[in-house]
């Protein structure tokens, strides 16, 4: 089975090492976070890797063809353009995906996820496509309210509501609500809910996106203080 990782990003929001190396590359504990999304997946039997790159795409290539992946591993990178959105990048190796039921992600989050339930949720769900919803940690402490009186205070409480968390399960027949100019997070999805055949899968355990500087000096103290929840290998 394929995962396609979606690598194209610009990561403007990470401002310290943004400049000097594309998203993909910023480095957590060393390695580069696409290392860890690829080691999440590998260490759980996956084995062919599909990078979609954009933004900076000979230095990812350069980076996949140098690293030394776990034995089996086949980590290929195809070019889908520099401001072509997710969906768009997804639309461009249409062909390639086509064949068969396919993984997708981020780049750029990290989880403790069983992909293996993952896996077994989409197949029976009856979808077309599943998406992975987390109830991430506010960045901020809430104050507990009884009527205009605070009761108290919780620091970075669980959202209540459930998100997008990046790790997806698609059938082929779902490339079809693509097209070259599409969001993934939008239409497509918008219009596989519409038409019933979405499913969501709730993770509830660890989940991170490294989307600012702050969220990736975060990650790189976990990964050194021996604390990564995601490392399952």
């Amino acid at each position: 089975m394929t995962v396609a990782i979606l690598c194209g990003g610009r990561g403007t929001r990470l401002r310290e090492d943004g400049p000097r190396v594309p998203k993909p590359l910023v480095e957590i504990g060393g390695m580069p976070i696409l290392w860890h999304v690829v080691q999440i997946y590998a260490a759980q039997g996956l084995r062919d890797f599909l990078l979609l790159t954009g933004h900076r795409c000979d230095e990812i290539e350069a980076f996949a063809e140098a690293a030394e992946w776990p034995e089996g591993v086949s980590v290929r990178c195809a070019d889908t353009g520099e401001d072509t959105p997710t969906g768009g990048r997804l639309w461009r190796v249409r062909d390639e995906l086509a064949g068969a039921p396919f993984l997708a992600t981020y780049a750029d989050g990290v989880a403790d996820i069983d992909l293996a339930a993952l896996r077994a949720h989409h197949d029976g769900g009856g979808g077309l496509a599943t998406v992975t919803v987390v109830r991430p940690r506010l960045p901020f402490g809430v104050a507990r309210l009884d009527g205009d009186r605070v009761s108290g205070f919780e620091e970075k409480p669980r959202a209540e509501h459930w998100i997008n968390g990046g790790f997806f399960a698609f059938e082929p027949d779902a490339l079809a609500y693509l097209r070259e100019d599409s969001v993934l997070e939008r239409e497509p999805l918008e219009r596989l809910a519409a038409d019933g055949r979405l499913v969501a899968y709730r993770h509830d355990g660890f989940w991170a996106c490294m989307d600012t500087y702050k969220d990736a000096l975060e990650l790189d103290d976990l990964w050194r203080d021996g604390a990564a929840p995601w490392r399952k290998w």
